[in-house]
């Protein structure tokens, strides 16, 4: 892992192939994750090379910052900035949280992008009042719910299951409660129009946290917006279905060449 340090605090990722030519891609995860999750994509079967993942603030290996929920959107897009800029980063690809963060990214933070992907993400991401309890008081059922049928997954094998449940554990529940509390509050839609490059809406097709009608949206308020699905897949698109996934980030970036 390298890091880099701002605002008082060092963030870690992993930066693949920094001297092969061509767009360098950030990707940014989601609640109770780490760059991991896009293990199928930074890595040498990517749809872009160089790449790089970060661990957002708490978690992973990179340092935790002192916010709360109403603040931690603005901390991770310092973070996604700050590691942007020490990749020199063209494309950001965003999940779920991850989405919401690299929308604010690409407004107001003076960073020289080329493209946007947004996977499982919306304007808004309210989160389900009842996993909002869990998540405060019963963490084991939290993590069980969020792995059910068509949540994070539409039909992983086992292993995968096991690979994210004990990572969302690792990351632990104050993280990960703060991150989905982060989600319930967050509202972009008054800056969609403000994206100005071309943007890739990606939903899984059985996505039950983050329907296909956020991503339409995402893809209609954005200026150059356009809109894929990702079939037999939820929300972790990336994870269940990675080839279909890196293809149409591939497709998508080779069109604006």
């Amino acid at each position: 892992m390298e890091t880099t340090m701002h605002d008082g605090r060092e963030t870690a990722y992993r930066h693949a192939r920094p001297g092969v030519d061509g767009q360098t891609t950030l990707y940014v995860h989601g609640s109770g994750a780490t760059h991991a999750v896009w293990g199928h994509q930074y890595g040498t079967a990517g749809p872009t090379h160089p790449a790089a993942a970060l661990d957002l603030s708490g978690h992973g290996a990179s340092d935790d910052v002192d916010a709360g929920p109403a603040d931690a959107i603005d901390a991770y897009t310092a973070d996604v900035a700050a590691v942007a800029r020490a990749v020199d980063a063209d494309v950001l690809v965003g999940n779920s949280l991850g989405g919401a963060v690299v929308q604010r990214a690409a407004t107001g933070w003076n960073l020289d992008l080329s493209a946007l992907v947004l996977l499982g993400t919306g304007p808004t991401l309210p989160v389900f009042e009842g996993l909002r309890e869990w998540l405060a008081s019963d963490f084991d059922r939290a993590v069980e719910f969020l792995h059910g049928p068509d949540r994070l997954f539409h039909d992983a094998d086992a292993d995968t299951l096991a690979r994210s449940e004990s990572q969302m554990r690792a990351v632990g529940q104050r993280v990960t409660r703060r991150d989905f509390l982060a989600c319930h509050g967050f509202d972009g839609r008054d800056r969609l129009a403000d994206i100005d490059v071309p943007t890739l809406a990606v939903c899984g097709e059985h996505d039950r946290l983050t329907p296909r009608a956020y991503h339409e949206d995402l893809a209609e308020s954005i200026p150059q917006g356009e809109f894929a699905i990702v079939p037999d897949a939820a929300h972790l698109a990336m994870v269940e279905r990675p080839a279909v996934f890196n293809e149409a980030v591939e497709s998508f970036l080779a069109s604006l060449d």
